[in-house]
C-alpha cells in the first residue's frame, strides 16, 4: 500500500472541510508564540506540510518570509489565496532540498505524523542541515508508538498515520544535533482523544 498516497489523496478530497475546522485560538498554535519570539524579522521561515495556510503560515507571515511546502495539490491551491504574501510549493518534505543552513527556522505542524516513520530521522537530520547554527525548528510528532494506522473515516476519507513515542523522538532529535528548549503534550483539537508531543529545539554550533 503506497501510504504516502493516501495522505496525499486524502487531503486533496478534505482540503476545505479540513481547513473549516482550523482555529487561531487553540493551545497548539499558541506555541508558535514561542518560536516566533526566538526569531529576527524577516525571518526565512519553513512552514512543512503547510496544508491551505491557515492558521500557521499566515501568522508566520505577518512578520517573516514564508516558504510553505505540502504534497497536496489542493491544499497548495489555498494556501496561495489565503496567504498571498507567502511562497507556497507543492513538495515532499521528505525531499527538501534548501542550500545548507539556509533557513532561519522551520515549523510542522500535524504533517510529520503522516509520513512513515522510518524515514522521521533523516528528515530531521535534513532539517538540521537547513537550518543556520542557532535556528529554531517547532515540530508536532506523536507521543505514543503507532506503526502504521489507517482510519477509513477522516473527515469522511481514508487516512494513514505512522509516529514513535514521545521519549524516542526526544533521543533522535538529540542524536540529530538539536538542543530541545522545551517538549509539551498537547491535546488534538480535530481528533478527540488524541495527543500529541510538541518540541521546540535549536541547531547546536558544531
Amino acid at each position: 500500500m503506497d501510504h504516502k498516497e493516501t495522505v496525499r489523496s486524502g487531503y486533496n478530497k478534505v482540503a476545505d472541510h479540513y481547513l473549516a475546522q482550523r482555529r487561531h485560538d487553540t493551545a497548539d498554535v499558541r506555541l508558535l508564540n514561542d518560536f516566533i519570539e526566538l526569531l529576527a524579522p524577516k525571518s526565512k521561515v519553513l512552514d512543512a506540510g503547510c496544508g491551505a495556510g491557515i492558521p500557521i503560515a499566515k501568522m508566520l507571515a505577518e512578520q517573516f518570509d514564508v516558504i510553505g511546502v505540502d504534497f497536496s495539490e489542493s491544499q497548495i491551491e489555498l494556501a496561495k489565496k489565503n496567504v498571498p504574501n507567502a511562497h507556497f510549493f507543492c513538495q515532499d518534505m521528505t525531499e527538501l532540498d534548501f542550500p545548507d543552513e539556509s533557513l532561519d527556522g522551520i515549523c510542522s505542524y500535524y504533517a510529520i505524523i503522516h509520513i512513515p516513520r522510518e524515514e522521521h530521522e533523516s528528515l530531521f537530520a535534513n532539517f538540521h542541515r537547513m537550518l543556520r547554527t542557532g535556528g529554531v525548528a517547532l515540530l508536532c510528532l506523536g507521543a505514543e508508538d503507532l506503526v502504521d494506522e489507517i482510519d477509513d473515516d477522516f473527515l469522511g476519507t481514508r487516512m494513514y498515520w505512522s509516529h514513535y513515542n514521545s521519549e524516542t523522538y526526544l533521543k533522535m532529535l538529540r542524536k540529530c544535533r538539536f538542543s530541545i528548549i522545551w517538549a509539551r503534550h498537547i491535546e488534538d483539537e480535530i481528533c478527540a482523544g488524541a495527543k500529541h508531543l510538541f518540541v521546540l529545539a535549536q541547531k547546536q554550533a558544531k
